[in-house]
């Protein structure tokens, strides 16, 4: 029965829209019944013409031209669930339709070689589409290039690590997670379960991103409003010389000092997948709360934490979370711990490519945020969405080809629960925080 919850959340159906919630919110084009009538919805009309060219000049179902979709991300060993959820698309679709590349796991200091993987892809006439999952740096030089050749590609980011302006002007759709509304309800989740501070740990190569720096800043000001105590931590970048060991090995032999240093009513946040796993073992240990990760999975960092096998639940996230729930409550972490049910990394790999292959085939619109919904929920059946378009915070200007988007969060207990933060509303002002 202790599932009751997550059960009905999980098989609803998967065309349910995104949740409204004032002006941030927007449902997908197909309004779902049930919402009220005051939820703002993104509609075709609201699409520019000159974003949509592409999609409007793509074949049709009803056209004999064939086509490809080419999928790039990082490998297993680096970006496991960005590698799945590529896997599962090529699983559905065949490698008639389907290739799939990965980049370097030292993308940085072999730069040349992460553009020339993605470029190369261009050189199948029947490529159609090529989404990067995770956009690591030099996936806009390699779109610029991919553009100068072949202009009928629809090249797609995901996750960009590159400044949005810089990816955006490349890109035919960008699509990251919602920095700006996360930071906010990650701290607001933190103080809805009784945490006084709120801990940032990353390093210099992603404070020096935008999109990090301003999460950061957000969160920054969210603490100052909920009346938490907010400090960052430095932890080596796994990219380095140190390499994931030494960088895993750093936040083991400092986690604990840092517990006893803000106290077990601290909740942490890391921007790297590598650190996420020995600080959930630490937390798990020693106290202290972990919202959600980066980029959020059942399986980003808990398997490892838990010594967990999800062998015979692979691909079944409903699964996946129930076996990861009851193992963190045996370890004392219930109400401690969260997640989303299904993995961000793993959807946007399969979603975003599900998302070109219905603008090829003239089924979606290419920035439709309602049509990104729809293709992610096949891949999230049930799961609750919301987004919004990307707010440039010098100008005020909304980017149309950008997309911020987020899923529910769930805190695992007994039950657990979801923390309803799709329906939460955004303050204003935190869209324009720097």
């Amino acid at each position: 029965m202790k599932k009751k919850m997550l059960a009905l959340f999980l098989t609803a159906a998967v065309t349910m829209g995104l949740t409204a919630c004032g002006s941030r919110t927007y449902a997908p084009s197909q309004p779902d019944p049930a919402a009220g009538a005051g939820s703002d919805s993104l509609t075709a009309a609201d699409t520019s013409a000159d974003a949509q060219g592409q999609a409007d000049n793509a074949p049709t179902e009803d056209s004999e031209e064939l086509f490809r979709i080419g999928i790039v991300t990082g490998s297993m060993a680096q970006s496991e669930d960005d590698r799945r959820g590529a896997e599962a698309f090529l699983e559905k679709y065949g490698s008639d339709l389907v290739t799939l590349a990965i980049y370097p796991d030292n993308f940085e200091e072999e730069l040349d070689t992460t553009v020339q993987t993605i470029v190369n892809l261009a050189d199948d006439p029947q490529m159609k589409a090529i989404v990067v999952n995770q956009a690591v740096p030099g996936t806009a030089e390699a779109f610029r290039q991919i553009k100068e050749k072949r202009p009928d590609i629809i090249c797609v980011a995901g996750e960009a690590h590159e400044d949005l302006p810089e990816i955006g002007a490349v890109s035919d759709l960008v699509v990251v997670n919602d920095f700006v509304a996360r930071g906010y309800l990650i701290v607001r989740t933190a103080h809805e379960l009784g945490c006084d501070s709120f801990v940032h740990i990353s390093f210099e190569r992603h404070l020096s991103y935008d999109t990090i720096a301003r999460e950061v800043a957000i969160m920054k000001e969210a603490c100052e409003d909920f009346g938490m105590r907010f400090a960052m931590e430095e932890a080596p970048d796994p990219i380095t010389e140190v390499g994931v060991p030494g960088a895993q090995a750093y936040i083991e032999e400092h986690a604990p000092e840092w517990i006893e240093k803000y106290g077990t009513k601290s909740a942490y946040f890391c921007t790297n997948d590598a650190h996420t796993e020995p600080l959930i073992r630490e937390l798990l240990e020693h106290g202290g709360y972990f919202i959600e990760a980066d980029l959020p999975s059942p399986l980003m960092g808990y398997p490892g934490a838990l010594d967990l096998d999800l062998t015979r639940e692979s691909g079944d996230f409903e699964k996946i979370l129930q076996t990861v729930e009851e193992a963190v409550v045996a370890r004392g972490g219930a109400g401690r711990f969260g997640t989303w049910a299904y993995s961000y990394s793993y959807t946007v790999s399969a979603g975003l490519a599900e998302h070109v292959r219905n603008v090829i085939l003239g089924e979606s619109k290419l920035t439709d945020i309602g049509d990104v919904s729809k293709a992610y929920q096949v891949f999230s059946p049930g799961a609750d969405w919301n987004g919004s378009k990307y707010i440039d915070a010098e100008t005020g200007a909304s980017v149309d080809n950008t997309i911020l988007i987020y899923q529910d969060t769930y805190i695992m207990g007994d039950p657990g629960f979801y923390m309803g933060s799709t329906g939460v509303e955004v303050p204003e002002k935190y869209f324009t925080v720097r």
